[in-house]
């Protein structure tokens, strides 16, 4: 008899998605703004403009590890419910930065709160998600938040040139307060206590998932060529001759959505080698294509190939670590699949901001090609039987 498969979509695990997708669409409403007020308003070099983007990234990557053992602690919806609220109330530090040192403290503030999010948020989800439909579960928990990295800057630059920064400030906040509505209704399941008798040993692999650093060394690479779109696919389309460089976080989301169709049940089935793999590939062959073909038939299909590497990618790759770690240690788990998203990001924006400045936008996706060929070498020699011999489920 063919096994029933336990219920995916309940209220809980739809209310998790919900909250990550307001949190995620209200931060990334200020990806592609910031630069464009900071330059037109404030009157900041564009060179300076990495600065401020990274400033979060390098929060997020101090947060990550402490968060990770926090959540394995305490309660992650207290947590979650916490983290919010202080992640919507920063917004309102923006209303009134005028330098570009008050915008790198408020970003780093908001990058603080923003990664003890995040982790509890994923962890949570974890929590909800049947055991048996992990990876496809992480899959369709992923694709809110890509979606709203992709639907985010899109939306953005309508409201900033149409009613103006306070503005988006002003919807991001809303976003926010409905997202903390979702996590209150969110009933959690209940976790054993730890016992009292039972002192926690405090260990840097409580922080980091020491066995899992290979596959985090191999997850710089691909995340790289992620940061650099963000902050420059608008301006190289401007540069490109593309009217509305926009267009690329459409067919870019379209591509993640798509991806969540077939890649979160591969890895399910056993194939979480070839869906990496296939993915980087992708993601290589798209950056190449829209490194040297400036057509906007070619801007749009890069995008939504990119989409689809991608969205296959990020799922797999964050089951690895959850398959190599404990039960107990699934926070620490999914805190450093994101400290290598955070620290691949950064070190995009910030060799992105000196490469595209001195050299070139294409010559930067060049780069971004070459990394991801060079991460599916690294993934088949090293972390590949890394996690074939460290795996725990």
């Amino acid at each position: 008899m063919k096994e029933t498969q336990p219920k995916l979509w309940t209220w809980n695990f739809f209310n998790v998605c919900i909250a990550n997708f307001l949190m995620a669409c209200s931060f990334n409403l200020l990806m592609p703004s910031i630069p464009l007020y900071i330059t037109e308003q404030l009157g900041i070099a564009q060179s300076q403009t990495g600065i401020v983007l990274s400033s979060y990234a390098l929060a997020m990557i101090l947060i990550r590890p402490f968060s990770g053992f926090l959540v394995d602690m305490y309660s992650r919806k207290t947590l979650l419910l916490m983290a919010f609220t202080c992640y919507v109330l920063i917004f309102l530090g923006y209303f009134w930065v005028t330098t570009v040192l008050l915008f790198v403290l408020v970003r780093f503030m908001h990058g603080l709160a923003w990664g003890l999010s995040t982790v509890s948020s994923s962890t949570l989800a974890i929590d909800v998600t049947p055991s048996q439909r992990r990876a496809e579960g992480i899959g369709y928990y992923g694709t809110f938040m890509n979606v709203a990295m992709a639907l985010g800057p899109f939306i953005a630059i309508h409201i900033y040139r149409n009613y103006g920064f306070p503005s988006l400030l002003q919807c991001a906040i809303l976003m926010g307060i409905l997202g903390v509505i979702a996590v209150a209704m969110i009933k959690a399941p209940k976790r054993p206590p730890v016992a009292p008798q039972e002192p926690q040993k405090i260990s840097f692999d409580r922080f980091f998932l020491v066995k899992g650093w290979p596959i985090f060394l191999n997850q710089l690479l691909p995340t790289f060529a992620w940061g650099t779109i963000g902050p420059f696919v608008a301006q190289y389309g401007l540069h490109n001759q593309i009217e509305n460089p926009g267009i690329f976080f459409l067919f870019w989301a379209t591509g993640i959505m798509m991806s969540r169709i077939f890649a979160g049940k591969m890895v399910d089935k056993g194939w979480i080698h070839v869906v990496n793999m296939s993915a980087m590939a992708v993601v290589a062959v798209s950056f190449l294509a829209f490194a040297t073909v400036h057509t906007l038939v070619a801007f749009c299909l890069s995008a939504y190939f990119i989409g689809i590497g991608y969205g296959m990618m990020f799922p797999a790759l964050q089951t690895l670590y959850i398959n190599i770690g404990e039960n107990k240690q699934r926070g620490t788990a999914n805190s450093t699949y994101l400290i290598g998203f955070d620290l691949g990001l950064a070190l995009g924006m910030l060799i992105g901001a000196y490469v595209t400045a001195h050299v070139s936008f294409s010559a930067l996706y060049l780069v971004s090609s070459v990394l991801n060929v060079l991460s599916i070498v690294v993934y088949y020699f090293i972390s590949r039987k890394v996690y074939e011999r460290k795996k725990m489920r």
